[in-house]
């Protein structure tokens, strides 16, 4: 039997996605990003300075946090307030890494770059709409920086997008939403550049083992989907 997604999507077919940029008023760069019922405020806030291991290196850095709201799911979750859970570090560590990846930080400067994802509203794929939606506030932020004079010429090498691809019953599916999310037998994250190179690969089966065939299959969905997000990031930066 073939499942049935929820949505009636096809297998290769990402969720309808939409970013909302200028969402708020202070930070250098904001954007409201939606995939489907996932929706994350991702925002970039710029400071002159770098961490203490960084001092006149003549490097900057760029660094994230993640939080869910309470209210982004369907029962109220406790804010993580004296203590961050596994889950949220993990996620805040892999949105610094994908975003550093897509910026030289020597030519950023003496600057910290933070980037806050705040999850507004989860249907699944947080952590790949997070750093889809970050790169275009951090694109947004240096456009910025470019045009108050700051930085002669863009940090930017490269964009960054991430997904969600599933094995379940044996099919594989592009961008998971909840239902087919807690279905999936496997369940891979995958964080590409501009140029479709690989930053991460995050994958695991929750159920069933699987085969290096499905593996290929895998990444390619993830390629075809990633394709796609740089295309509608492009788009809303130009």
């Amino acid at each position: 039997m073939i499942w049935q997604r929820p949505d009636g999507r096809q297998p290769n077919e990402l969720r309808p996605v939409c970013f909302e940029t200028n969402y708020t008023r202070f930070a250098a760069g904001s954007v409201l990003a939606v995939c489907g019922e996932t929706k994350v405020l991702c925002t970039a806030s710029i400071q002159s300075g770098v961490p203490r291991f960084l001092v006149d290196s003549g490097s900057g850095w760029l660094t994230a946090e993640y939080r869910m709201l309470p209210s982004a799911t369907q029962e109220r979750q406790p804010r993580e307030v004296m203590k961050l859970s596994g889950r949220t570090q993990e996620i805040q560590r892999l949105i610094g890494r994908s975003l550093r990846a897509s910026i030289d930080l020597i030519a950023l400067g003496e600057r910290t770059i933070t980037i806050d994802a705040d999850v507004i509203q989860a249907d699944a794929g947080t952590r790949t709409t997070s750093i889809t939606g970050s790169y275009v506030a951090l694109a947004l932020a240096i456009e910025k920086l470019l045009e108050t004079g700051e930085l002669e010429k863009s940090p930017l090498r490269y964009p960054v997008a991430a997904v969600s691809v599933g094995l379940i019953e044996g099919e594989v599916f592009l961008d998971l939403n909840y239902l087919e999310d807690v279905a999936a037998q496997v369940d891979f994250n995958v964080v590409m550049t501009g140029n479709l190179d690989l930053i991460e690969v995050q994958g695991t089966a929750e159920s069933e083992s699987f085969s290096r065939t499905q593996l290929n299959r895998i990444l390619d969905l993830a390629e075809k989907g990633i394709r796609e997000l740089l295309i509608a990031q492009k788009a809303i930066l130009t």
